[in-house]
């Protein structure tokens, strides 16, 4: 069983000296390789993930991300170390065409953490992660999340724990941290720093920041997102003072070209929202940030048969089209007929008996609004000299 103290010294007095040999680019086919010297601190997949968004990353939703692209890493809803341990084992359930998965973990008990990454790591995740950044009340009222960045050398106990639950897994996966650059009134640079780097002394070498501080009370998860500013600046100087640390930037990230400009000064890009608000962002991931030569899919429309045949595996499975579907509302997203499209399947993916002919319909709806649309407007056209003769 792993031991829960720690006794890390302040990092912030050597910042520009804390690379050591291996960088982060030494292993970009593999995984550079931890600290601990056998497990990899990072999969190459890294390089794009989806973050951990709970009622949305479940096993259903990463079946259809794993259809618009095949790199990217997918991220698990947090899952409760305390409730993996009762016997909940059926969270982790997950189908082996969604990897590579990250199996995401929230807790603050070194030692049931422990017993959470060996469960987890057994059931064959491809990587681990601690939440030390999530601000939801839920979350703090177990004492973990974001609340854990005011005592980093807990974060750090927690840390190791999980690499020695996975190591008595008889497994070697990397294990991260994700936080953000601040909590509350702790959201001075030298705090950042300081955080990340007890969690870096603890033999970490992946860490996802939030490129925000949190505030614990008088905002809502939701405000959380948004209101606190960005600072992206922060983050690429922890890289810069770090560079055999793998940093991965998280936060109000909504195009390729921003993952492109971050991937100047960072390993990794992570996102989220966006993904849900335009799903079809994803198709663009394999080629934009992989470097694969041809795009699988070039339009939404080219999904419509692809994701079908997944509702109607769902259907097999006596399962509710509308797990499915309810990630898709957003697919059509600034093309014509899609105000149609999401109102039709909202509407109908709930209703009883609805399949996974659904999908199928609302397409079908907007593609009939886009042609009543061209046809308007041929029309306007057409009459247009006429109206120009008189």
């Amino acid at each position: 069983m792993p031991s829960t103290s720690s006794s890390l010294s302040s990092p912030l007095s050597s910042l520009p000296n804390a690379a050591v040999a291996s960088g982060p680019d030494a292993g970009a086919g593999t995984g550079a390789v931890s600290a601990a010297g056998a497990t990899p601190a990072f999969l190459p997949s890294e390089r794009f993930s989806v973050a951990p968004m709970v009622d949305v990353t479940d096993s259903v939703f990463r079946q259809m991300a794993r259809i618009l692209t095949s790199k990217a890493m997918l991220y698990t809803e947090m899952i409760a170390a305390e409730a993996l341990i009762h016997g909940r084992s059926q969270l982790l359930d997950f189908e082996q065409v969604e990897s590579p998965v990250c199996l995401q973990l929230g807790g603050c008990d070194p030692q049931k953490l422990f017993l959470a990454a060996k469960i987890g790591a057994a059931r064959g995740y491809d990587a681990l992660n601690l939440n030390a950044g999530c601000p939801s009340d839920k979350v703090q009222s177990g004492n973990f999340g974001a609340i854990l960045m005011k005592t980093p050398e807990l974060i750090a106990a927690c840390y190791q724990a999980m690499v020695e639950g996975v190591a008595a897994a008889g497994k070697s996966i990397p294990v991260s941290v994700k936080t953000r650059i601040g909590v509350d009134e702790l959201d001075s640079r030298e705090f950042t720093f300081e955080l990340m780097g007890k969690i870096y002394e603890a033999g970490c070498r992946h860490i996802i920041v939030h490129a925000r501080k949190a505030w614990l009370h008088g905002l809502s998860p939701k405000e959380n997102r948004t209101v606190p500013p960005l600072d992206y600046q922060r983050v690429y100087d922890l890289k810069a003072a770090y560079p055999d640390l793998y940093i991965t930037i998280n936060g109000g990230i909504v195009t390729m070209e921003q993952c492109h400009e971050h991937l100047q000064h960072v390993d990794g890009v992570m996102l989220g929202r966006a993904v849900i608000d335009n799903p079809f962002l994803l198709t663009q991931v394999d080629s934009a940030i992989f470097g694969e030569k041809e795009r699988v899919f070039t339009t939404a429309d080219e999904l419509i048969e692809p994701l079908m045949a997944l509702g109607q595996k769902l259907e097999r499975e006596g399962r509710a089209v509308h797990f499915l579907y309810r990630h898709l509302l957003g697919l059509f997203v600034g093309q014509p007929g899609a105000r149609l499209y999401r109102r039709y399947l909202s509407e109908h993916m709930t209703q009883k008996g609805a399949g996974a002919a659904v999908l199928g319909e609302a397409y079908a709806a907007m593609l009939q609004a886009r042609a009543e649309q061209a046809a308007s407007a041929a029309q306007t056209v057409s009459a247009a000299p006429a109206a120009n003769a008189d």
